[in-house]
């Protein structure tokens, strides 16, 4: 859900870097310093699983792990968001960093929604209703990514809508695939490292 470098509107970027300060300055307030080690881990994640995409006109799709962030960092997730794709912008060029306010947006704003949504009710539930709460947050956040990276490019231009629908299209196959990962996950940690979800 990278969207490239040289693609948005003025307009559009700094919309989306308004939204990631606001987002990045709630999130530094609410991190707990007993989790900066556990919100570090998540974000080496998260940066690890996103290195790997698929370009796909002005944008591309790769697995994210959106839905694990949110449920595990809760409010804390922007700034893990943030710091990991500024490694891969500098490191690897992945994104950009002009366009970097635009991409957090699109990552941490369904990562944070999962959390608010799905956080409680999965952490309270068991069994199978848990794991299919934590699939339908996994595949969620990933078409909601996807449809807020959609409308950074139509906002930016109305000519991007076939670009739009094939993001939207592509990225259906890697929301279930996102939802199984997410199901996965939040039953081993369930079993394993329950407070990881506290």
């Amino acid at each position: 859900m990278h969207i490239s470098e040289g693609i948005l509107s003025g307009g559009m970027l700094a919309a989306g870097w308004a939204g990631t300060v606001a987002g990045v300055s709630f999130g530094l307030k609410r991190t707990n310093p007993d989790r900066i080690i556990q919100t570090a881990l998540i974000s080496s994640a998260f940066f690890l699983a996103s290195l790997v995409n698929v370009r796909i006109g002005p944008s591309s799709t790769h697995l994210a792990l959106l839905a694990p962030m949110g449920l595990i960092l809760g409010q804390a997730v922007f700034p893990a968001v943030f710091a990991a794709l500024l490694l891969q912008a500098v490191l690897f060029g992945f994104g950009g960093l002009v366009v970097l306010g635009a991409n957090t947006l699109v990552m941490g704003v369904p990562a944070l929604a999962v959390h608010a949504v799905f956080g409680r009710a999965v952490r309270e539930s068991s069994g199978k209703i848990s794991a299919a709460l934590a699939f339908m947050a996994g595949a969620l956040a990933v078409m909601m990514g996807a449809g807020i990276a959609g409308l950074f490019l139509w906002m930016t231009d109305a000519d991007f809508a076939g670009a739009v629908k094939l993001l939207l299209v592509a990225h259906v196959p890697v929301a279930l695939i996102e939802g199984v990962v997410t199901a996965f996950l939040v039953m081993w940690l369930k079993k394993s490292a329950p407070e990881f979800l506290s």
